[in-house]
């Protein structure tokens, strides 16, 4: 019996960072409710955020007063989430994907670090057919040009075999500033890419988004289909609703305000 087609949903406006938190928590949540029928849908979430900090579930608070202060004061929110990894960064001119997706409906089960392992190759498989970049090979998880410069995140949250949090991929300058106020992911030596800046041209994040569907399709070995949100029902509410909030938040920094 074939598998139903993930559903995915490219959002047009950065949204705020705990918006799109609540969303991914409330689609989770329908997924637990339906799972027992069957009937639960498997969700790509694809978007950019407004500009925001985030730690990882591993930091506490006392560990990150400082930085959520400093921070803070330069135009950013500062978020600590359940996924794994450490301090990073997300915001307009990055790609963002959030897949919802229920791991044990393959044969055999999609074990969390294979899910990982997919979530990397996409990105790697993505920038070689689409921009002919090669990435460079890291222990560390996430994609590198180089030994010193990183274009892609990984960092996933499994509950009850059903995915949450997942990658983001560096496409514009625009993050560029934001991440040099800070130790990203831990890695002292290691300064962030882009696609812009390696291929020397402009690329936007929405021109990137097809082929990124296209790999994913292909790793996974999965259909996707592009949600229809209007015909959604529940899921089609709580993403629309999340749409009017980031257009009620107005404009953003486009660099951090430093003082």
């Amino acid at each position: 019996m074939s598998l139903p087609s993930i559903l995915y949903h490219h959002f047009q406006i950065p949204l705020p960072y705990a918006s799109a938190l609540a969303l991914q928590e409330k689609l989770h949540q329908l997924q637990m409710i339906q799972r027992h029928t069957g009937s639960h849908k498997d969700i790509v979430l694809l978007l950019q955020h407004r500009p925001v900090y985030t730690a990882g579930r591993r930091q506490t608070e006392s560990e990150v007063r400082h930085e959520r202060v400093r921070l803070n004061n330069m135009g950013a929110d500062f978020i600590v989430t359940t996924r794994g990894g450490q301090l990073t960064y997300h915001g307009p001119g990055q790609l963002v994907g959030y897949p919802l997706l229920d791991l044990s409906r393959t044969t055999p089960t999609i074990r969390t670090r294979d899910y990982i392992c997919r979530i990397q190759k996409t990105l790697e498989s993505y920038l070689r057919e689409a921009h002919a970049i090669e990435h460079f090979p890291s222990d560390q998880t996430g994609v590198f040009l180089d030994p010193t410069t990183k274009i892609g995140s990984i960092g996933v949250q499994v509950r009850h075999r059903l995915t949450s949090h997942g990658f983001s991929m560096n496409v514009t300058k625009e993050p560029m500033a934001w991440f040099d106020q800070v130790v990203a992911c831990g890695l002292d030596d290691v300064k962030a890419g882009c696609i812009e800046g390696a291929v020397r041209k402009s690329v936007t994040v929405d021109d990137i988004v097809p082929g990124m569907v296209t790999v994913l399709q292909r790793i996974f070995q999965r259909e996707f289909a592009k949600m229809d949100v209007d015909a959604a029902g529940e899921i089609g509410e709580a993403i629309a609703a999340v749409e009017e909030e980031a257009l009620k938040a107005g404009d953003w920094l486009k660099t951090p305000a430093l003082s």
